[in-house]
C-alpha cells in the first residue's frame, strides 16, 4: 500500500513539472516591434498611451505591432516596466520610458517600494479602447493575457479606482489618442533604434492627437492686406471736432468664436518616439516554474524518506 501511495505521488510530481514547463515554453508573450506613431493606422497596429501626469509629466503615446500582449508593448522601444516583489513581474508597478527624465520609472521608489501589491487607492490602472470605440474599458485581464485587437488603444493611468472600473476613469479620450490615417504614413522605423532621440516635450507629431499642449491657443490668420488710402486730414463734422476712427476689436479666445475658443483642459499628448529596448523580465512563469520544482523536490524527498525506513525495518 505504502509503494503504490509513494509511485502515485511520484507520478503526480513529475507530470506537475512537466506540465509547469510546457506552460512556461508556450505561453510566452508575443514581441510586439517599435514603429513611428504613423504606422498605426485606424485597422492595424496598437497605440500605446502613459500618463505621467500625476508627476507633472505629459501623456507618451507610442505605436507597437500586433498581436501583442499588453506586457510587450509597455517594454519595448524604449518603454520599461517593474513588478512587485510579491506578484512578479506581471504586477506593472512601475513604468519608465527612456525619452522622459532619462528613463527614470514612476512612481519612484520612496513613494511605493513595489514590494507588496499596490493599493487600490494609488496603483497603475489598465483601460483600453477598441477600433472606432470612443470610451474606455477598464481592463479584466493583466498586461500578460490581455492581446490588444488592430486598430486599439491601451492606455495606463496612475491612481485610483474601483475593480469594476467605474471610479477614477482617465480624463483624456481615446479619440485624443488614436491613429486617425487610414494607411501607415511616416515610413518604416530607423534600423539603428539606439540613435533615435526623443522629441522634446511639447512637440507632436504623426496622426495629430485631438488634444493641443495647454495654453497653446491658435493664432489669428491677419486678412489680406487692400489699397492703401491717401493720407490726408480727416474732414471736420458738423458737429463739432474730429471724429477718430472706431477700434478694432481684437482677436482672442473669450470673443464668442468658435475658433478661437482656449484649448480643452486635459493632459498634453506627446509622440514617444521608438528608442532601443530596455532590460526588462520576460515573464512571470518563474514563480510557477519554482513551484513545480518545489513539489518535484518534496515528492523526491518524500520517496528517499520512505525506503529509508523501510530499508530500517
Amino acid at each position: 500500500m505504502r509503494e503504490r501511495v509513494l509511485r502515485a505521488l511520484t507520478r503526480t510530481a513529475a507530470a506537475l513539472g512537466l506540465t509547469v514547463a510546457a506552460f512556461a515554453v508556450t505561453a510566452a508573450p508575443a514581441g510586439a516591434a517599435p514603429q513611428p506613431m504613423g504606422q498605426c493606422t485606424t485597422s492595424s497596429g496598437v497605440v500605446l498611451a502613459v500618463d505621467f501626469s500625476r508627476w507633472g509629466g505629459p501623456v507618451y503615446r507610442s505605436c507597437g505591432t500586433t498581436p501583442t500582449t499588453g506586457y510587450e508593448l509597455l517594454n519595448q522601444g524604449g518603454w520599461a516596466t517593474t513588478g512587485t516583489g510579491h506578484d512578479g513581474p506581471a504586477f506593472i508597478c512601475r513604468i519608465g520610458y527612456s525619452g522622459h527624465q532619462g528613463g527614470k520609472q514612476f512612481p519612484a521608489p520612496q513613494e511605493d517600494d513595489c514590494v507588496l501589491t499596490p493599493p487600490a487607492s494609488a496603483y497603475w490602472s489598465y483601460w483600453h479602447a477598441n477600433p472606432g470605440q470612443n470610451t474606455w474599458e477598464y481592463s479584466q485581464l493583466g498586461a500578460m493575457l490581455y492581446k490588444p485587437k488592430p486598430g486599439s488603444v491601451d492606455l495606463w493611468i496612475f491612481g485610483g479606482t474601483n475593480i469594476e472600473g467605474t471610479e477614477g476613469k482617465p480624463t483624456v479620450t481615446p479619440d485624443q489618442l488614436r491613429a486617425k490615417n487610414s494607411r501607415p504614413t511616416g515610413g518604416p522605423a530607423p534600423k539603428d533604434t539606439r540613435t533615435a532621440a526623443p522629441l522634446p516635450p511639447g512637440v507632436n507629431t504623426g496622426p495629430r492627437p485631438g488634444n493641443p499642449p495647454p495654453g497653446a491657443a491658435p493664432s489669428a490668420t491677419a486678412p489680406p492686406p487692400g489699397p492703401t488710402a491717401p493720407a490726408s486730414a480727416p474732414a471736420p463734422t458738423p458737429e463739432g471736432p474730429t471724429a477718430s476712427a472706431a477700434p478694432v476689436p481684437s482677436a482672442s479666445p473669450s470673443s464668442g468664436d468658435p475658433a478661437l475658443a482656449a484649448p480643452p483642459p486635459g493632459p498634453q499628448v506627446v509622440e514617444a518616439a521608438p528608442a532601443a529596448d530596455a532590460q526588462h523580465d520576460v515573464g512571470s512563469f518563474l514563480p510557477a516554474a519554482a513551484t513545480g520544482a518545489l513539489v518535484l523536490l518534496i515528492g523526491a524527498a518524500a520517496v528517499f524518506a520512505a525506503r529509508r525506513r523501510r530499508r530500517s525495518e
